[in-house]
């Protein structure tokens, strides 16, 4: 209660700028919802807002802008959907009936999960220059398409192999 009290009387005259640290945490989950919505109503009145948070679903929610940190270092900056555009992999979700087997050439398939009664959910890559629809048409020739999305990598996905990448290289 002391937690929502002190954000209240942050925000309650609706300052242009706003520095949160971890503003989710011991919030329940309606609790982090106000919190968020209200959040999310004070940039839209043209509040600049900044906050630091471990939870990358949060970043994902709330962010247009981020700048990544690991051990005291930026690692990654920019606008939110600049960052996940470029850490794109070209490769799509697909749930289908029937295995794949016959897509070599421009496609790689990265792995099949079996389901209920000969559904499949495949990861497949493009690896060459090649539209969606391109890959699409392939698919529809091999099996029959139920589901197909591309796997944009979340924030938390991106993090990670971001801090990896900086320790190995």
């Amino acid at each position: 209660m002391a937690q929502k009290i002190q954000f209240i009387a942050t925000v309650i005259h609706e300052p242009k700028l706003i520095i949160l640290d971890e503003p989710f945490s011991g919030f329940d989950p309606i609790n982090a919802d106000l919190i968020k919505d209200e959040i999310l109503e004070l940039r839209d009145k043209g509040a600049t807002i900044l906050f630091s948070t471990h939870r990358m679903e949060s970043v994902e929610e709330l962010c247009d802008h981020i700048a990544l940190i690991n051990q005291s270092k930026k690692i990654l900056d920019g606008p939110k959907k600049d960052i996940k555009e470029s850490h794109r992999s070209n490769t799509f979700k697909v749930d289908h009936i029937g295995a794949l087997n016959n897509i070599n050439g421009h496609y790689e398939l990265i792995k099949q999960e079996a389901g209920d009664e000969n559904s499949f959910t495949s990861w497949v890559k493009m690896t060459t220059e090649k539209s969606p629809n391109e890959l699409l048409k392939v698919l529809i020739d091999s099996t029959e398409v139920h589901g197909f999305v591309e796997v944009i990598p979340t924030i938390n996905e991106i993090f990670i192999s971001t801090v990896k990448e900086a320790k190995n290289g």
